[in-house]
């Protein structure tokens, strides 16, 4: 999947995400990171407070870091914080930008092998055979409920949907 080809064509507010990713450069500046556009907005189910997720591969967290600081840290609400998930440190800067929070993601982990990009993956295949199911996850999205436990709830799966939601993919051959 091709994200940012799939918005530059998609609806009038995918349209708008493409313009702002663009016009923010962040693909082109941070390229030897192979940026990815996951989550909501490449699979049309976000709704009015959806974030911009870009994911990248990362290896020398300071050099990033400093990069994230250099290009965006004079943009609104900006702030960047490091953390483990999963056993491995991730970096992330959240800001504003053209009417859009983004959230710019890295991890020592190659970008089509980190959970956002899987959860996008099957939660794209999921929608692709159930597009009914989009205006419910919506709906549970505009309830305050997270995407990933919107489609475990949907779909029946128990504890923990991040993993839920991989165990699923890989049952179903989808990753």
């Amino acid at each position: 999947m091709n994200s940012l080809q799939y918005l530059k064509c998609g609806n009038r507010e995918q349209k708008k995400v493409y313009e702002a990713v663009q016009s923010l450069g962040v693909i082109e500046n941070f390229k030897i990171y192979h940026p990815v556009i996951c989550g909501t907005y490449p699979i049309d189910i976000y709704i009015d407070k959806s974030d911009i997720d870009i994911i990248m591969f990362v290896e020398d967290f300071q050099l990033f870091s400093h990069k994230l600081q250099s290009h965006y840290s004079d943009l609104r609400a900006f702030n960047i914080k490091e953390k483990i998930i999963r056993n491995n440190l991730i970096v992330k800067a959240q800001f504003d930008f053209k009417g859009f929070t983004f959230e710019l993601f890295g991890q020592n982990v190659p970008v089509v092998e980190q959970y956002a990009y899987l959860h996008m993956k099957i939660e794209n295949h999921i929608l692709d055979i159930h597009p009914s199911m989009k205006n419910n996850i919506r709906l549970l999205k505009e309830a305050g409920i997270k995407t990933e436990p919107a489609f475990c709830r949907l779909l029946g799966i128990a504890g923990d949907p991040y993993e839920g939601l991989i165990n699923y993919g890989r049952a179903k051959g989808i990753i």
